[in-house]
């Protein structure tokens, strides 16, 4: 327990105690009580100080002057007195003794000790066992003074037992004590809780007593009983054999379980400490009786059984027969087991004692024969044969190659384009035996042909076969799926697979069409304005645009691969005949424009003032001298002039 340590912070409802006549000098001491209660092994600091007197001479001493067992520390007008730790030395009248030039006062306070730091401790005689008597016992230890303590036990709720210790004790010292009860559990008392509480009244006044408790939960327990053992499948059993034993046993706490064979000399040999015992491939000698024994804390059950193995023939199994279908190329490991047999012989041959064309190897009760790799030369019956003693088995399987290591591989004759026919070939590589492959072809869901092929007996080989389809794509097919489909059924084939397919989706290619050229604001242009051509063509992949202007000599001189060609401020040269050609893998499409810049019309704006003044006096000067010119004729023709006649004329 952690030390506590009293120390002066301040003073409160302080007790002065004054001999003096004079009032001006004054001593206190803290703590401010008469009497203060010490836990053995703790610190106490009890602190004098006077007020009224500037040079106190200040002194510690008990009320019967023996050995203060502690330390004094004096400083101005206050002075400590430290016990570290307390023990029952210093349980004393302590009196604090102040000399202020012939003034004299002292004030005492009583240290009382005790001791209870430890909580109460519960300890049963034996297991609680329902029905069966146990003590149980609570002790408090190192306590002082005893007299003052009381310890009760509670079960639940429930008092069992108060207990005083009143008798005065015959020395001071720390003491052990205890309390005692016998009772029988019962069922009701599981899971209970058992309270030990032990109070020491330790202040003579109104103040609550110290309180320590322990609480533990009753474990009550129940002997092992109803103990009872269930086998499967049955206690009489054949050579090879497995059975399993569960027990089970009723108790609290839940009993352990121990499997043990009792051997001829009446021991018993321990076997497992599981619910469940399992024995496999028995045999005679693991007949027998076999125990089981449930267990707790408070008792025990036992239960047997008799198991009876009896001999068996010995068998001789062959995988992975009786057929198999084998890979060419691949391995295979046909193996020989005998069950029964300590010590079987082993020999391989085929039905018609051909080579055997691989290895063989035993060991214990197995024999492999391992094929690798498989080629035609293996296609036989196989036959092992097991001698145990004098008895002889034989068991045969048949070795059938085959090959169809590959899924097909689709080709195309060429690129899909709508409305042009192409090839498809469906290709099976390495097949074997050929006369029982089928291949389908589909597009979609829909069948486009399917082909069996004929046996050729004259030879054994790996050979490729295929289905090659003819048809015209168009733009419905695109995204469709083809599909080939190869069978090769073979009914022993077990562990390859029967059919393999290949997909590979159509893309079809449309050839550039419809392609057109939008012309703003028009193919005919006066010097200096701006033209935008836009060039679209259909197709599938959607075709490239590329603009070019034809030469004098025909040839096509490329411009731009955008779909707009643009011209800021046109000049006369960029007159011609503009190609858009739509291109993609499959085709190109063409269209063309022609491209007219006209000269601009001459206007006042480009005339000087005094140019148009020039240009009016000529327009009217010029038909005047004509008209003069004209009259002068007439007058010369006639011999007279008559400017009437001549507007008449006019």
């Amino acid at each position: 327990m952690p030390k506590k340590m009293f120390v002066i912070f301040g003073v409160s409802n302080i007790l002065w105690m004054v001999f003096a006549v004079s009032q001006a000098s004054q001593i206190d001491i803290f703590p401010s009580e008469s009497k203060i209660f010490v836990q053995i092994g703790d610190s106490v600091s009890l602190t004098c100080s006077t007020t009224g007197c500037e040079s106190p001479s200040l002194s510690w001493r008990t009320q019967i002057d023996s050995p203060l067992n502690g330390k004094v520390k004096t400083e101005g007008t206050t002075s400590m007195l430290i016990m570290d730790p307390v023990s029952f030395k210093d349980e004393h009248q302590y009196l604090c003794t102040a000399i202020c030039k012939d003034k004299k006062l002292e004030k005492a306070i009583r240290v009382e000790i005790y001791s209870f730091s430890k909580d109460p401790e519960i300890h049963l005689s034996s297991p609680p066992e329902v029905g069966k008597p146990v003590t149980v016992t609570c002790s408090v230890p190192d306590v002082y003074p005893f007299e003052r303590l009381e310890i009760e036990l509670l079960k639940g709720n429930r008092p069992m037992k108060v207990q005083d210790f009143l008798e005065p004790s015959e020395k001071k010292a720390q003491e052990t004590k205890s309390l005692d009860v016998t009772f029988s559990p019962t069922d009701e008392d599981i899971g209970t809780a058992l309270v030990c509480q032990a109070t020491l009244h330790i202040y003579d006044d109104d103040s609550p007593p110290k309180v320590r408790k322990t609480t533990k939960e009753l474990e009550v327990y129940i002997s092992p009983k109803d103990t009872a053992i269930s086998v499967n499948p049955s206690t009489r059993l054949q050579e090879g054999d497995s059975v399993t034993m569960t027990c089970a046993s009723a108790g609290l706490p839940a009993p352990r379980i121990l499997w043990s064979k009792k051997l001829d000399n009446g021991n018993r040999q321990l076997l497992s400490e599981n619910a469940t015992l399992t024995l496999i491939s028995m045999r005679a000698e693991d007949s027998g009786i076999y125990v089981c024994e449930g267990n707790n804390p408070v008792g025990k059950d036992r239960k047997e059984v008799k198991l009876i193995v009896q001999e068996k023939n010995f068998t001789v199994e062959i995988s992975p027969g009786p057929q198999i279908a084998a890979q060419v190329g691949d391995s295979v490991v046909l193996t020989c087991d005998v069950r029964d047999c300590e010590s079987p012989s082993f020999s391989w041959r085929t039905l018609i004692d051909s080579p055997l064309n691989g290895n063989v190897r035993s060991e214990g009760s197995k024999s492999t024969l391992t094929l690798s790799p498989v080629s035609f030369e293996n296609e036989h019956f196989y036959l092992c044969t097991v001698m145990c003693g004098q008895k002889k088995l034989e068991k045969r399987i048949q070795v059938k190659p085959y090959s169809f290591p590959s899924n097909p591989e689709i080709e195309m004759s060429g690129p899909l384009v709508s409305g042009n026919p192409v090839t498809v070939s469906c290709r099976v590589p390495n097949v074997y035996p050929s006369d029982r492959l089928e291949i389908e072809l589909f597009k979609g869901e829909s069948i486009m042909m399917n082909k069996t092929f004929s046996k050729d007996l004259s030879k054994k080989a790996l050979e490729t076969k295929s289905l090659e389809k003819t048809f015209i794509p168009t733009t419905e097919d695109i995204g469709n799926v083809l599909v080939c489909l190869a069978r090769l059924p073979i009914d022993e084939m077990e562990f390859e697979l029967k059919q393999r397919q290949s997909t590979q989706t159509l893309y079809v290619n449309v050839a550039p069409r419809d392609t057109t050229i939008l012309v703003s604001p028009s193919s005919i242009l006066e010097e200096g304005s701006s033209v935008n051509m836009t060039c679209s063509s259909n197709g599938l992949p959607a075709p490239k645009i590329l603009w070019s202007r034809q030469l004098s000599n025909g040839d096509l001189q490329p411009i731009s691969e955008n779909a707009t060609l643009s011209f800021m401020s046109t000049k006369m040269e960029d007159s011609g005949i503009y190609v858009c050609e739509g291109i993609n893998q499959v085709g190109t499409s063409r269209k063309e424009v022609n491209l007219i810049i006209q000269g601009r019309e001459s206007n006042k704006d480009y005339f000087s003032p005094e140019l148009l003044v020039l240009y009016c006096a000529s327009s009217l000067i010029i038909p005047a001298i004509g008209m003069i010119i004209y009259f002068a004729r007439r007058a010369n023709m006639t011999g007279s002039y008559s400017l009437v006649e001549a507007q008449k004329v006019c």
